[in-house]
This record gives structure tokens, sequence and C-alpha cells, in this order.
């Protein structure tokens, strides 16, 4: 059977780049399966806002739990946001095998300072030193053991610095065995720039939704990108629903998403979760 990381090497080599999507729990790996995605991403600041902690407090032990839980559920490629690799160059070996026996099929760690903070939330970037961020690329690669796991980095001194030192510092890590490359822009038009300007391959990464992309798929794979990967969607559609449902329930009113569809939301759970295959078990054993 082909592992995730081997499956997700595979879906590199396609003529447009899949798209990606944030999941955080079963029921959302399920459902994007349903939709058709063939990838899934685990997002590190959309959990930390879930746990209402930020992705500042989150832990490795955390991620690899959310990862089993999701793997159990669905057998497609799951991405791992492993922020800063949770410490230094000699962190990055338990934090990569950690990541490879949760079941991921990448890792991406990025240069931010560990531990992380607060302030990356509202655009203020601490980024590790030059030299430093590339050992620990090299140590991230070093550790893995299965040779389709991937070393995904992220760089983002575009807001620290400028756009020349994160291209400088993203061709560094790439010679320092990075199999793609992630440089967060400071605004959209700046993407294209990055493909134009450096070999990759490259993640395009969307803070604000497929619609801010602006180009084609394939457009973008022109451009060296490889993989689309959308952080943020599904959280904050999920939030915005929730929010709005628990706005309406206080006033005693019908929920605006919902309506009155009870019965046909609850066909749409058994459907994700694949109910009747659990209902055949037990007919077939204990209700005989």
């Amino acid at each position: 059977m082909k592992t995730g990381a081997a499956t997700l090497r595979q879906l590199l080599k396609l003529d447009a780049p899949p798209v990606v999507p944030l999941v955080l729990d079963p029921i959302s790996a399920k459902l994007a399966e349903a939709s058709g995605f063939r990838a899934l991403y685990l997002g590190g600041g959309a959990l930390g806002y879930l746990k209402t902690v930020t992705e500042a407090n989150l832990t490795v032990t955390e991620m690899a739990q959310a990862a089993l839980d999701i793997r159990a559920a669905s057998s497609l490629p799951l991405i791992l946001d492993g922020a800063c690799g949770w410490g230094e160059p000699m962190h990055m070996h338990r934090t990569v095998a950690m990541a490879e026996a949760a079941g991921f099929a990448a890792i991406e760690i990025e240069d931010q300072i560990f531990p992380k903070r607060v302030h990356h939330h509202i655009g203020i970037e601490h980024v590790v030193p030059f030299e430093l961020a590339v050992q620990k690329i090299e140590q991230a690669v070093a550790a893995r053991r299965d040779p389709d796991f991937m070393i995904i980095a992220r760089t983002n001194a575009c807001i620290t610095d400028d756009l020349d030192e994160a291209l400088r510092r993203a061709e560094a890590y790439r010679r320092a065995g990075a199999d793609l490359l992630i440089v967060i822009p400071t605004n959209p038009e700046q993407y294209r720039t990055i493909g134009e300007r450096i070999e990759g391959p490259l993640v395009y990464m969307t803070l604000e939704g497929l619609g801010s992309i602006g180009m084609s798929l394939q457009d973008v794979a022109g451009l060296g990108y490889k993989l689309v990967i959308d952080a943020t969607t599904p959280f904050f559609a999920r939030q915005k629903a929730l929010r709005l449902c628990y706005e309406a329930m206080a006033q005693g009113l019908v929920d605006p998403t919902l309506g009155r569809a009870y019965k046909e939301e609850l066909s749409q759970v058994f459907a994700a979760i694949d109910i009747q295959k659990l209902l055949d078990v037990e007919k077939n054993t204990v209700e005989k």
C-alpha cells in the first residue's frame, strides 16, 4: 500500500497544482475527502484559534494526536503545519520522528523564532538568524526515515526584511534539502514575482481564500507552484456559522445556516461518517 508521503509526491507531478484545504478534525477530513480533495492540511494557526490559545501555545504532541484522529478517518495525505519545528536544530529530530510516526506526509517548518509569539497573528514577525534557519532545515532533512516524507521550508522574511532576503533564505533552504518552499509575501501580487524569481518548487499558501489568487491554477503551475494550500477558509466558515447559530439561539430565532433542515443535515452526517458500515457490523454480530 502506497504511503501518504508517496501519494503526495505523485500529486506534485500533476499539470495543475492540487488545492489542499485546512482540516481540523476527522469529520472535516471526511467532508473534504467526499468533496474530491486529494490531500489535506492540518494548520496550527486555525487549530490554535480552535483551542482559544493561538498557535504559539500548541505542542508537537497535540498536533500528532490530531493527526491520529484525522488519519483514522481518512487515508488522504496530511500535511503538518510544523510551525518552527518546536525548537532548534537538535529538536528537529524528534519533531520529524513524531510527524512521521503520526502518519503525516510532510511537515512545514518556518523560520520564525521559537517559542512563537502571539504577535505573529497581527503581522509582527520575528525570524531567526539566517544560518540557524538553514541548520534547522538541514537537520529536519537528516532526521527523516521515509525518503518520501517531505520537508517544506517556509520563510516570513518578506515581512521582517524584504523580498530579496526572503528569496535568499528560500534558495538556501532548497540547497539544504527542502523539498518545497513557501515564501509568504506582503501582498498577493508578490506571488507572481516570487514564482518568476526563484526556481522552486513552491507552495502557494493563501490566507484569504482561493478568490484572492487572481490567477488560474494553470498560471500558478507555470510559476513553479506545486500545491495550493488554503489554511483558513474552512475554519472561518465554521466560526461564522457557529457564531450566527449561537446569536440566533440566544434570541430564540431559527439558525440562519441550518434553518429547519435538521433531518436533512443528519442524513449528511450519517453519510460523512459512513454509519451504515457500523450498523452492518452490529447487524451481523450483536444485533442478530
